[in-house]
């Protein structure tokens, strides 16, 4: 990589990383790997308990991206408001689309995901699997409002239940 280049993050930033949520750069290091040097951002990722390490130049390529900006947040919140939209197709493979979208990165396709599995106490019961994939959404989706507002996960969480359930704040 010539030293021209900028990089895309800095260490102390919180980022997205696709396959899992909102992780912290604490470090840009250069490691000899095969014989040749690789500048790598070290992320990591405190409710996994996981450090993962990303060449300099594929973090974009992979789907790295800085955390949402006040703007698309509120697209995602307004996405939450929506009407859900459950296609009438098998669960497996709505579970898959489910599972694809959680780890596309895009905050807007997990509030799509969130809205769409949400059940509020009048609506039927979920399945092990449908509450499964709606936990993980939600948490990734609190994980980065947190991120966005400067707030604790808990009240991120607070905040999308009260989106989800206006009539609980009434």
């Amino acid at each position: 990589m010539a030293k021209s280049e900028k990089l895309e993050f800095s260490i102390d930033q919180n980022i997205v990383y696709p396959k899992h949520g909102v992780g912290n750069i604490i470090d840009i290091q250069v490691q000899e790997i095969s014989g040749m040097s690789i500048e790598l951002y070290v992320i990591r990722f405190e409710r996994e308990r996981m450090t993962l390490r990303v060449p300099t130049n594929k973090a974009v390529a992979a789907g790295m991206r800085a955390i949402s900006d006040k703007d698309t947040m509120e697209k995602a919140f307004e996405t939450l408001k929506g009407k859900a939209k459950i296609k009438r197709t098998m669960w497996s493979r709505r579970a898959q689309e489910y599972e694809s979208k959680i780890n596309s990165g895009s905050v807007i396709f997990l509030a799509e995901v969130v809205r769409d599995l949400y059940r509020s106490g009048d609506q039927s019961e979920q399945s092990y699997s449908e509450r499964q994939i709606f936990e993980a959404a939600i948490s990734r989706l609190a994980r980065e409002v947190a991120a966005v507002e400067d707030i604790c996960e808990k009240d991120a969480m607070t905040k999308l239940e009260t989106v989800l359930s206006p009539e609980i704040a009434a």
